[in-house]
This record gives C-alpha cells, sequence and structure tokens, in this order.
C-alpha cells in the first residue's frame, strides 16, 4: 500500500511465487537475514578494522530492509536523521560555529605543540628526562 509517497510500502520485496509458498517465503526470509546479518557483523568488525564500518552496516540493514518490516522503519528513520543533520550542517550559523571551533581547536594543538617542543625538544616523551 503506497500513501502517496514516492517510498514504497512496507513489507516483502520477494517475488510472488515465494510469497504463495508459506514453507518456500520462510526459507527466503531465514536466508536474507543470514546474509544480512554477515553483511552487518562485517560492518561492525570495521568500526575498530579498517575499513567502511557504518557504510557496511546499512548496507546489512538494506539486505534486511528487503524481507522485514523492523528493518524498512529503522532504514526510513535514519534516512530521514541524517537528512535532517545534513541541512542543519549546511545552515551558515552552525558552518561558521564549526569553523571557528576549528580553528580554536587548531590553535590549542599548536600551542600546546609548541610548549612541548619548547620543553623537550623533538624527543618522544618516553625517553624524555626531568629536568
Amino acid at each position: 500500500m503506497n500513501t502517496g509517497s514516492d517510498e514504497p510500502g512496507l513489507g516483502s520485496r520477494a517475488p510472488e511465487f515465494i510469497r504463495a509458498r508459506r514453507v518456500l517465503h520462510r526459507g527466503w526470509q531465514a536466508g536474507v537475514f543470514a546474509i544480512g546479518l554477515a553483511v552487518v557483523v562485517a560492518g561492525v568488525a570495521m568500526l575498530a578494522l579498517p575499513g567502511p564500518g557504518w557504510v557496511v552496516i546499512f548496507a546489512g540493514m538494506a539486505i534486511w530492509a528487503t524481507e522485514f518490516v523492523w528493518a524498512q522503519i529503522v532504514l526510513r528513520w535514519t534516512k530521514r536523521k541524517v537528512t535532517e543533520a545534513a541541512q542543519r550542517a549546511l545552515d551558515p550559523r552552525a558552518r561558521r560555529r564549526n569553523i571557528a571551533l576549528t580553528a580554536i581547536g587548531a590553535v590549542i594543538i599548536l600551542v600546546l605543540g609548541s610548549i612541548y617542543l619548547w620543553r623537550f625538544g623533538l624527543v618522544p616523551p618516553w625517553r624524555a628526562k626531568d629536568g
């Protein structure tokens, strides 16, 4: 059922001949769940390892969303929140604030780095002697 928006209705995207047979449809759903789970687990691993962790997690959610209404709802909510965050980030006041905070952070890092170099030179901190 489409509510007039450009988004398709909720529910299974399995082919009709699969949805018509209960056992086949449950097997299809189990396969989709297993594949989605493998992708999500790989994405979670990539949060600690090199790789695009969040992108892979959302890809796994998209796989789940082909069959499960709960995943479709989560993806729609996430898409809405990401769109809102992007619009807020493009707000000129927010951009000026972010640039100011970045500049302040850079100045603090430069000052602390200069103090370290003045005090210890180019010696790593684990080799610095009290003095």
